[in-house]
């Protein structure tokens, strides 16, 4: 597969600012559509901001959980595409390189789901003790 296009007219280049979100808005929708974990991210997204609307977080607090939730969900997306990028390089045969590639790509979903499980603890567990000793 050769890497170069050697054609000037660049067919696939976006040529107006509607067809690039018409494709950036069509990626994120296959990814909520072919991607159980990032269904999964939305489900726990949606329920840290009932959570954040419940106990009335501040603004400050609500700039964290959006970041925690928005890194998430980005670093998903990125995953998603590696794992299909490698997919296609590799003609779905074992590679360690591929392999190491994809594996990266997890670990960075997974780093940023650590940070938003302690942006989440640090938010809500005072919010929560403080309900509780009510």
């Amino acid at each position: 597969m050769d890497l170069r296009d050697n054609n000037p007219q660049k067919k696939w280049k976006n040529r107006d600012l509607v067809t690039s979100m018409e494709f950036a808005i069509t990626g994120v929708l296959t990814a909520f559509k072919e991607e159980r974990n990032m269904r999964k991210h939305m489900v726990s997204a949606i329920l840290a901001m009932l959570t954040g609307l419940i106990f009335q977080i501040s603004a400050i607090e609500w700039l964290f959980l959006l970041l925690a939730i928005f890194l998430v969900v980005i670093f998903e997306i990125v995953n998603s595409a590696i794992e299909n990028v490698v997919d296609l390089a590799s003609g779905y045969h074992f590679s360690m390189l591929a392999k190491n590639a994809k594996d990266m790509a997890a670990g960075a979903v997974l780093v940023a789901s650590g940070y938003a499980v302690l942006t989440g603890l640090i938010i809500f567990i005072p919010k929560i003790w403080q309900f509780i000793l009510k």
